[in-house]
């Protein structure tokens, strides 16, 4: 079923650069990333991560590569994976110089950290001849000396300022295809910073709250300041920080641009808070299908809700629904509409099919157009 929000968001004009192949900025979906956590030495282990990030939907990867050994490390991930990979350098030039080398498809530096005006003007020969583009990535948690003299602690302005003075290093030498970040770990200031950027420059803009913390508190405080920013148009790709896996970052990621009608994938639930009146166990139901329904990534909306109060009305706007019904029974709905009834016994089990068949029918309806075309 499609469903038209209340209010569409209209996004801040910003110019385009590339990830690779992925665009950033413009009229580009809004992408999200993620950063691996294992040494990247491991190489085994570093792929691993990120193909697990890349069932998740991971459309970007950023790897640390402190030293030599983890650019030559490097060099044997890129060939490995499907998405682009960008490589966090903060203060050695040559890592990143080795890291455009080894196919790095982006660089996370400051410039105004990786040394004299020569070494500046080498990394960005580097990024040139290669292809790759550059984040500025400006934190409240490492801001420059003379700017934490200048305002005596973090504000939006000073984040601002360094995010300004790093552009133009790269300005200078007459290059553009940057992106720039400037994160803190407290929303208020994250979102005040944005928001002073996005009327300073049109440069494409990565959203994030660093440090933001665990699997609950982080997704919250992600939730509110990267999704208050999307909401008011502002942000080109994401990156939701979280101490947990990456690929947990991956989802909650999606769940914002899902909940914002920004991009859609995978099964979107909708399910009640369950109550007295619920027909099955709404919360372990919900669970379960979670888990099982991971690997599907075509757009899908299923509503499940314990009793016949909410149930029918959320079917109206759902492709499936489920709704507790008496005597054991309950309700199963396709495209709105009373399909038919099943009992408890094998009910994820169904469910699970249902969804999966409805996957396997919309994406024949989308090669036929697409043939058709």
């Amino acid at each position: 079923m499609s469903y038209r929000p209340y209010q569409q968001i209209t996004r801040r004009r910003s110019r385009q650069i590339h990830v690779g192949r992925v665009p950033v900025g413009g009229d580009a979906p809004i992408t999200v990333q993620t950063m691996t956590n294992t040494p990247t030495t491991d190489v085994e282990a570093t792929i691993a991560q990120i193909r697990r990030a890349e069932i998740a939907g991971v459309d970007i990867v950023r790897v640390s590569v402190p030293d030599e050994e983890s650019t030559a490390a490097l060099a044997k991930i890129v060939p490995e994976v499907n998405v682009p990979i960008v490589a966090d350098i903060h203060f050695h030039y040559r890592r990143a110089i080795e890291a455009a080398e080894a196919g790095a498809a982006c660089l996370r530096i400051n410039p105004g950290n990786i040394g004299s005006a020569d070494r500046v003007k080498e990394v960005i020969r580097a990024a040139r001849d290669h292809g790759c583009s550059i984040r500025i990535g400006v934190n409240a948690g490492s801001l420059e000396k003379h700017l934490l003299e200048k305002y005596g602690e973090p504000n939006p302005e000073a984040l601002v300022e360094s995010a300004l003075w790093h552009a133009a290093h790269l300005q200078e030498h007459d290059f553009h295809a940057f992106k720039i970040s400037v994160k803190a770990s407290d929303v208020f200031l994250a979102v005040a910073a944005y928001q002073q950027l996005a009327e300073a420059c049109d440069h494409p803009l990565h959203l994030g709250i660093t440090e933001a913390g665990s699997r609950r508190a982080g997704t919250v405080k992600s939730a509110m300041g990267i999704g208050s920013l999307l909401w008011a148009g502002i942000g080109d790709t994401i990156r939701v920080s979280l101490s947990d896996e990456p690929e947990e970052e991956v989802r909650v990621g999606w769940e914002i641009l899902k909940g914002l009608h920004l991009r859609h994938r995978g099964v979107k639930i909708i399910s009640c808070p369950s109550c007295a009146r619920q027909g099955f166990d709404v919360i372990r139901t919900v669970e379960a299908l979670e888990k099982r329904l991971e690997h599907i990534q075509v757009p899908i909306s299923l509503s499940i809700i314990g009793c016949v109060v909410n149930g029918p009305g959320e079917a109206l706007l759902t492709d499936l629904g489920l709704t507790g019904g008496g005597a054991g029974r309950h309700m199963i709905y396709a495209a709105g509409r009373t399909d038919h009834t099943i009992g408890a016994e094998g009910m994820v089990d169904h469910i699970v099919s249902l969804v999966e068949a409805k996957a396997e029918a919309l994406k024949a309806e989308a090669a036929l157009a697409k043939a058709a075309e």
